[in-house]
Formats: C-alpha cells, sequence, structure tokens
C-alpha cells in the first residue's frame, strides 16, 4: 500500500515510530514532514497529504498533530478528502467502513505510540462497506461542491 503521512513539530517523534513501523510492514510511505522539532503549521503538512490521497497518489494518508483536531480540519478543507479524527482501533475501522475516510488523523499528545499502532492497524485492515453507508458518503461529497444534502 502507498500511504502519506505528515505532522507538525508535536507529532514528529510519534510520525517516525508509524513511518518506520509502516515501512517494516511492507508499504510505501511518503513523508511530508516536518522533519525538525521547530515550530511548524499542520496545514502545511496536512494538506498535501489530503491531497495525495484525495487524487489517487496514495491509497491512503496519515496526519498528526497534537490533538489531532487542526490536522483533521485542515485535511477535511482538501476536496475529496475524508478523514477522521480516531482515539481507538474500533473508531478507526468505523472510520473505513461506514465513511470511506482516505486520511486518518492522530493526537500525538493523546495517543501513546503503541495505541497508534494498534489504531492504524485496525484502520489499514478495513475497507468501506458501501450500501447504506454509500449514500452517506455521496451526501458529504455534494458537500463540498456547495450542493444541498
Amino acid at each position: 500500500m502507498r500511504i502519506a503521512i505528515g505532522s507538525d513539530h508535536r507529532g514528529l517523534a510519534l510520525k517516525e515510530v508509524l513511518a518506520r513501523t509502516l515501512r517494516d510492514w511492507g508499504h510505501g510511505v511518503t513523508d511530508y514532514g516536518t522533519h525538525r522539532p521547530e515550530s511548524v503549521d499542520y496545514p502545511d503538512f496536512a494538506a498535501p497529504v489530503a491531497q495525495g490521497a484525495s487524487e489517487g497518489w496514495f491509497d491512503c494518508g496519515i496526519v498528526i498533530c497534537g490533538t489531532g483536531i487542526g490536522a483533521s480540519i485542515s485535511a477535511n478543507k482538501v476536496r475529496g478528502a475524508r478523514c477522521g479524527l480516531c482515539r481507538t482501533p474500533y473508531e478507526a475501522a468505523m472510520s473505513r467502513r461506514h465513511n470511506d475516510a482516505n486520511v486518518l488523523a492522530l493526537g500525538a499528545d493523546v495517543t501513546p505510540p503503541d495505541e497508534a499502532i494498534r489504531i492504524v492497524r485496525a484502520w489499514l485492515a478495513c475497507r468501506f462497506e458501501g450500501c447504506r453507508h454509500a449514500r452517506r458518503v455521496d451526501k458529504i461529497g455534494r458537500l463540498e461542491t456547495g450542493g444541498e444534502v
């Protein structure tokens, strides 16, 4: 699987752990940074990850900041990105199964690395179920273009 990953300075350590883990699992990983501990802005990294996932350059993306909130908001501003901020493996699985999430957001300040690895494993293991959920995802797409639900 081709996975894009990016973080701000607060997510740097967790990003490095996850990138290494994903590579160990055999995935191709493109790291959009940051690569240094100095303060940076999460939209600068969340946007290209989300764009790559939404345009099919990557199979999916992972964005990380302190709480995951800013990174998820930023990613969700990209047309075609469906980013879920997940705190548990169950939430991660459901974000894929029911919401067709193509970007996962994590909060480095609130998610220990071992739990983040479990969340990512659960997220990657699931696929969109379609059916009644497809109707809801289609409505989200219409909202992106100013359409009505």
